[in-house]
C-alpha cells in the first residue's frame, strides 16, 4: 500500500510543478503580447 501511495504522491508532486511552469511561462508571455500591443497601439495615435 505504501508504495502505491508514494507512486500517486511523486505523480501529484511532478504535475503539480509543470502545471505550475507551463502557468508562469503562458503568464509571462501574455503579458509581453498585451504590452506590445499597447505600446503599438500608443505610438500609432
Amino acid at each position: 500500500m505504501s508504495e502505491q501511495l508514494r507512486i500517486i504522491l511523486i505523480i501529484i508532486v511532478s504535475v503539480s510543478i509543470f502545471g505550475l511552469l507551463v502557468f508562469v511561462f503562458v503568464k509571462n508571455y501574455i503579458k509581453n503580447k498585451i504590452s506590445y500591443n499597447l505600446n503599438k497601439k500608443i505610438k500609432k495615435n
